[in-house]
């Protein structure tokens, strides 16, 4: 297929191939122009200025190999080729991050303060440098997002057919995750499994907060203690879940609070764990196993924790623990 992410955006017509055969319309249209507003791009559609083989088509169409598609001049943010792309730094540190990588996947160690994808005022991230890193990657796609403070595993998928068989993976909890995290305070007892249901809710500026209330959706954390102190405990955490925040809800909820965390952590214990040089949220996705979406074997990634962390952990006298060292 043509790639619909040109240099000088304007009207253009796409040959599907047989990478988006059976993929809604709409659905190939938001992928296309990922930051142009959703209400915009199905505006496109209702008012004909989306094309296929020359007349209109809704929606839920589903796309067929050899359909000609003709696209309308909408401007896409998230394009590498709107005039920003990554610096040298940049491009170093992702270069040197990736942790795997085959036909169908591409596996990175993202790095903290780096948001997955640009927008909320951030001019690039990791999505959009690694498409402008690779231009010759006609697809490469987020399997599923990190806050922007949390560093670990990130799954990209290079072909869309990978990217539907890791989504269905994660709708069914077939992705085994793992994260290290400081909380405060001391943990007591063994692990145990937090859940309390959560609900979204927006604030003034239109941040996501996510709050503990019945009524909300179900949410599990499985905590396990690796070493504890009276100031701060060493976690493995479990999310059996996915919900938007959850370890840092789920902590914060018991009363111990993941470190550094500015939206739901505690103020004085952030203070205090900044004097160790902890800037940062100390919560990193430390291994992700799962079957592969394309060859159905295992895939077991790991990823170290940073340097940063571990000289907070010194610093505190809490032994390190390298990524892999995981139950």
């Amino acid at each position: 297929m043509t790639d619909p992410r040109p240099v000088n955006p304007g009207v253009r017509t796409v040959c599907i191939d047989a990478e988006h055969d059976g993929q809604r319309l709409d659905n190939f249209l938001l992928a296309c122009f990922r930051q142009v507003p959703k209400a915009r791009v199905y505006r496109s559609l209702r008012s004909g200025e989306v094309r296929v083989n020359k007349g209109r088509s809704r929606q839920n169409y589903r796309l067929k190999e050899g359909d000609m598609v003709r696209l309308p001049p909408l401007v896409s943010a998230s394009s590498p080729t709107t005039g920003v792309a990554p610096g040298a730094d940049l491009t170093r540190v992702l270069n040197d991050s990736i942790l795997f990588e085959d036909e169908y996947l591409l596996i990175l160690n993202k790095p903290s303060g780096l948001a997955v994808h640009g927008g909320s005022g951030q001019t690039i991230g990791l999505i959009e440098a690694m498409r402008a890193i690779r231009p010759q990657q006609k697809y490469l796609d987020l399997a599923h997002r990190l806050d922007r403070e949390t560093s670990g595993v990130l799954v990209l998928a290079k072909r869309r057919a990978a990217l539907v068989g890791l989504h269905a993976a994660l709708r069914e909890g077939e992705m085994d995750k793992r994260y290290l995290t400081l909380l405060k305070g001391r943990w007591r007892g063994g692990g145990r499994r937090v859940d309390y249901a959560l609900r979204r809710s927006s604030g003034r500026n239109g941040d996501r907060t996510m709050l503990v209330d019945a009524a909300g959706q179900a949410s599990s954390t499985a905590f396990t203690p690796v070493q504890v102190t009276e100031l701060a405990s060493l976690m493995r955490a479990r999310p059996h879940t996915g919900r938007t925040h959850q370890i840092r809800v789920h902590a914060a909820a018991t009363q111990m609070p993941v470190a550094g965390d500015d939206r739901y952590g505690d103020r004085e214990f952030n203070r205090t764990l900044r004097k160790t040089g902890l800037n940062r949220l100390f919560l990193h996705a430390s291994r992700l196993k799962f079957q592969h979406p394309v060859n159905e074997e295992t895939v077991q990634v790991d990823a170290p924790l940073p340097d940063d962390l571990n000289r907070v952990l010194e610093r505190l006298g809490i032994d390190t623990v390298p990524g892999t060292d995981q139950e």
